[in-house]
């Protein structure tokens, strides 16, 4: 039911819009690209446009918002709240994979193959399960070591086990077979589970909307209007979930920009947002190019960068900010030099210029560069928080009790329950587990099922009298949570869980006898009730399950705190969405920063030069730059070149002096072999001595090889310049290469 007409008043919602922003918020009706240059307010315009609907008479009922992270799609409805009041509580603004999971929890039923009490397998999980059937086949463990990324990607682009073969496989079509075999089997044990992964929760719904018109109706009905953010990184799945919802009314808005697109790597297709107006032909394109996040030196020095991939809609970022300061690019003589001089300047900012550790970012290209900084930072008592590190839901103890959560709301789940079902030990051996998930498995039943039967339970051979007691005390216990949790909240389940386990008994024992992690294991526990807790009050009326989801759903990014007084370390790729007064972008070297994958590929290298296009664009007042001129790379030293992208700075935007460190810092070097037509070189620099190019292979799994020695085999696994590789000769097995001095060559 539709609300009055003008009953808001919206002097609130267009209050210090800039014209394009205005443009966007008023646009109602009909297909929306908004093209979001970094910093360009594109959250403000998305949160206002939706007031805006809720202001002209359109129900909160009928509008959905999708963004790519919980904390993001928080931050929109409190702010959307402040514009129109209690409303906005009643619009669903959440990630894909939460409104999938939440459409799953009324739907999934219609599939057959799962009920509405599945449970989440997190991507750990998801891993252990895929390894099970690699063993259960009889496979070799090593050579399918990345199968997972397949699964996920045949999934991403909505291919189930049956069509796989006919997609990617041209050569060594046993290898294919085996991959199906892996996937159909990893399937098998989902259903049986009661389980989906990830990847399940927009496949599965996508699959109900085309076998099923009148369900995919009732929400393109209830979902007349729907906003996505950060449009360039769906995949082929999300792609045609947002297409289908919207098919009816076309009442679609996206934001994003093509130049921020930096996930191809996990399946983000940038053809979606370039492509949106030939899917939309009617779509109205605004472009927001007004930046206010950075200084006019900073987004220079980005949209120079930028201007040199061809795969992009033009566009030319700006600002009434100040110019202010010249990026500060350091040049260094070693790795260890670069993390020295990027911690003394660390410690000048905070000492002499009033920032605070929480307002500088570190970014990287790979995990592997944080090492060094680490250690330079302890050494300097520097406080610092990786970002994408082991998140707190990742550790042992709250996966312990998160699986007993999951068998209480999901009796079906043989595979959490077999994490929790001898923790704390309760004398239940593997041989008699493995006999007792045996039987269950041959009566299509689960182990708690089989185990409430008396009968069946009595005709599992082998099981000794003590072991009958236990699991059946232990089954009475689990499925008597199961029938009281209604009339727990989760905080109370979860605190009746830890002590009629034993679990929190174990962690208080393992304490008292000198186990010094168990003081903070024990806090730990204490501090996931305090999460129940407030997720109960922040979302009153919600089930276990609903609690499961969050916590199944949660991201690196949602648990940044903007408050959190430490220097972030992450990857350019983790800093997507963040913005910090001071950033320092290090390693900025070719085949690093650009990764050395992407050096013969046009459409990765493009891809590299968003990432650092994004790097910068993090930067509010202060980017640094820095290189070494020699890094250390499994055991050996190697010489460095100046990243390309430093080149394609304009020498007015660079400054390489720095008062904290003693030592010299020079420009970056000319390359003429990365000339671009738009770069400018600062004027002070040097043309080193020429060297001959170097030819640089880059491997993928699945290329096919020939050594030396060996023969024939194909790559199983890249890890940097490291190459698993199984050989076609049986003698030679499988090995690990390294790829630059291994006497091999692609076929």
């Amino acid at each position: 039911m539709n609300l009055e007409q003008n009953f808001f008043d919206t002097t609130k919602i267009f209050k210090g819009l800039n014209p394009e922003q205005k443009k966007a918020v008023n646009h109602l009706d009909g297909p929306l690209l908004i093209m979001a240059g970094a910093g360009s307010g594109k959250t403000r315009v998305l949160t206002c446009r939706i007031a805006n609907l809720i202001a002209q008479g359109i129900s909160p009922y009928n509008i959905l918002a999708i963004t790519f992270t919980n904390k993001a799609a928080n931050e929109m409805k409190s702010r959307a709240e402040n514009l129109i009041g209690a409303p906005a509580r009643n619009i669903i603004l959440s990630t894909f994979h939460s409104f999938c999971a939440h459409l799953l929890r009324r739907e999934i039923e219609v599939t057959g193959k799962f009920n509405k009490n599945f449970t989440i397998c997190d991507a750990g999980g998801s891993k252990t399960l895929i390894k099970q059937c690699i063993n259960e086949l009889s496979l070799d463990e090593n050579f399918y070591s990345n199968v997972n990324l397949k699964i996920s990607d045949f999934k991403n682009n909505l291919i189930d086990p049956e069509h796989c073969l006919e997609v990617h496989f041209t050569n060594y079509r046993a290898h294919a077979v085996n991959i199906r075999e892996i996937y159909a089997l990893y399937q098998k044990k989902l259903r049986e589970n009661n389980l989906l992964d990830f990847d399940d929760l927009i496949f599965v719904t996508v699959k109900i909307f085309r076998k099923h018109p009148d369900i995919l109706d009732k929400y393109q009905e209830r979902f007349r209007y729907i906003s996505v953010d950060e449009y360039q990184d769906t995949n082929v799945a999300q792609y045609v979930l947002t297409k289908l919802l919207a098919a009816k009314y076309k009442n679609l808005c996206v934001v994003g920009d093509a130049d921020q697109s930096i996930y191809g790597w996990r399946g983000a297709d940038m053809r979606n947002i370039l492509n949106f107006e030939e899917d939309y032909p009617k779509a109205r394109v605004i472009l927001l190019e007004q930046n206010y996040r950075s200084t006019k030196t900073i987004l220079n020095a980005a949209n120079a960068v930028i201007q040199n991939n061809f795969d992009r809609k033009p566009k030319n970022l700006w600002t009434e900010n100040e110019s202010g300061e010249k990026i500060k690019f350091l040049r260094c003589e070693n790795d260890k030099m670069e993390a020295a001089v990027v911690a003394r300047e660390i410690q000048r900012l905070v000492a002499y210029e009033n920032f605070s550790y929480n307002d500088i970012a570190l970014l990287y290209r790979t995990n592997a560069q944080s090492r060094m900084f680490e250690e330079t930072f302890m050494q300097r008592e520097i406080p610092y928080i990786i970002v994408g590190g082991l998140k707190f839901y990742d550790r042992k103890e709250i996966k312990d009790i998160v699986a007993y959560l999951h068998v209480i709301a999901n009796p079906r789940d043989n595979f959490h329950l077999m994490r929790i079902i001898n923790t704390p030990r309760r004398g239940l051996g593997a041989t008699n587990l493995n006999r007792l998930a045996e039987f269950a498995d041959s009566q299509g039943l689960s182990i708690l099922e089989l185990v409430a039967d008396n009968k069946l339970l009595a005709q599992v051979e082998g099981l000794n009298p003590r072991f009958r007691t236990s699991i059946k005390n232990f089954a009475s216990m689990m499925l008597s949570f199961t029938e009281s949790a209604e009339n727990f909240s989760v905080d109370k389940l979860i605190t009746a869980v830890l002590d009629e386990s034993g679990y929190l008994e174990m962690i208080q024992y393992d304490r008292d006898n000198g186990k010094s992690d168990n003081i903070s294991r024990e806090e730990n526990l204490g501090a996931f009730i305090d999460s129940a807790k407030e997720f109960a009050e922040l979302h009153p009326g919600e089930t276990l399950e609903d609690f499961l989801n969050h916590v199944a759903l949660i991201t690196d990014l949602d648990a940044v705190e903007e408050n959190d007084s430490r220097v972030k370390l992450m990857t350019v790729h983790a800093a997507k969405g963040l913005e910090f007064p001071a950033v320092f972008v290090v390693g900025m070297e070719e085949k690093l920063f650009p990764h050395a994958n992407a050096l013969n590929n046009d459409k990765e290298l493009e891809e590299e030069r968003r990432a650092c296009y994004v790097a910068f664009t993090r930067a509010e007042k202060k980017l640094y730059i820095t290189a070494a001129d020699k890094r250390m790379f499994f055991g050996q030293i190697r010489e460095q070149e100046v990243s390309r992208f430093v080149g394609e700075i304009p020498a007015a935007c660079l400054s390489g002096n720095i008062s904290a460190p003693q030592k010299k810092f020079s420009p970056p070097r000319q390359t003429p072999t990365y000339r671009a037509p738009t770069a400018h070189r600062p004027a002070q620099m040097t043309t080193p001595q020429k060297k001959s190019p170097v030819q640089i292979t880059v491997w993928h799994v699945g290329d096919q090889l020939n050594h030396k020695k060996f023969g024939a085999g194909i790559v199983t696994e890249v890890k940097g310049n490291v190459l698993t590789v199984v050989f076609s000769n049986p003698t030679a097995g499988v090995k690990k290469l390294m790829a630059t001095v291994a006497p091999i060559n692609k076929i």
